[in-house]
């Protein structure tokens, strides 16, 4: 349940400041006419990302015991290489994200295109969505499955659209630097339990034969098989005894992912100059 509602958190806070973004801007130059194409292109990301999810779920079920490990395996591994690139994109850019949207909503509105806005909706937030998506099945293969895990991702994406409501509104004082760098901290740390996993899966699959010594086990004091240790594995990649290479693999990726997240440049700060409304003729809707 954490897992999911973690993950789906911090996701759904970006999708909603894009969406909160993008609506904001449209009122501000006297566009409301245009919420709907917002709204069109949110719901086709939306159907686009579940369907995305309902397929690997299925496509899970279908396959014999050998190929599942090795599907959840090679999409863990796809999963954290998707995820540490957006979570270091997100990093670099955020700061310019708003100026950026802004922009792509200004050049739309010059060509009066509304399929353009749609568009834009739809690729923002299917962006953020099939990250998602991809991310929880891939969490969810390690035994965090379930109605729990269920109700944790609707929490997350509920609480991450009362966020957005309050910064659409303007009441919301969520810092977002402080809240991207710590939740781009939190996807790392879940994406090194992934990785670690990942060996786990393609080793029962036998596509890997070994995985090194056991330097420990500690399954007399937390057994991977208990309740605290199916949920420490799922959010932390934890294991009673785990073998050289995953722990060799967890603080690899996690040293170089956190050194590089932490210390990278970021992108120039955007210019505090306000966008030119577009359409300044045309009366709100």
């Amino acid at each position: 349940m954490a897992f999911s509602f973690l993950v789906t958190l911090r996701e759904g806070v970006e999708m909603a400041l894009i969406v909160a973004i993008l609506l904001g801007y449209l009122r501000n130059v006297g566009q409301r006419r245009h919420f709907r194409e917002v709204w069109i292109g949110v719901v086709l990301a939306a159907v686009v990302c579940v369907a995305v999810g309902a397929v690997l779920e299925l496509a899970s079920r279908e396959m014999d015991k050998r190929v599942v490990e090795a599907f959840e395996g090679f999409t863990m591994i796809f999963a954290v290489i998707v995820l540490t690139g957006m979570a270091l994109w997100m990093r670099r850019q955020a700061a310019g994200i708003s100026a950026e949207l802004r922009a792509q909503v200004d050049q739309a509105l010059s060509k009066g295109s509304v399929a353009a806005i749609v568009l834009l909706a739809a690729s923002s937030v299917g962006r953020e969505g099939l990250e998602t998506a991809l991310f929880l099945f891939a969490g969810s293969t390690t035994g965090g499955s379930g109605m729990l895990f269920v109700t944790g991702g609707i929490l997350g994406f509920a609480l991450a659209a009362a966020i957005g409501v309050g910064i659409y509104h303007g009441s919301s004082r969520l810092p977002l630097k402080p809240f991207f760098m710590a939740s781009g901290i939190m996807v790392l740390v879940l994406a090194a339990g992934l990785l670690a996993n990942s060996v786990v899966k393609l080793y029962e699959a036998a596509i890997i034969t070994n995985l090194g010594n056991r330097p420990w086990d500690t399954d007399h004091l937390l057994s991977i098989t208990s309740t605290g240790g199916k949920f420490l594995n799922t959010l932390l990649g934890y294991d009673s005894a785990p073998s050289l290479l995953q722990i060799g693999l967890y603080w690899s990726y996690l040293v170089l992912t956190l050194g590089v997240f932490l210390f990278m440049p970021t992108g120039p700060r955007p210019s505090r100059a306000r966008a030119r409304p577009i359409a300044e003729s045309t009366p709100p809707a």
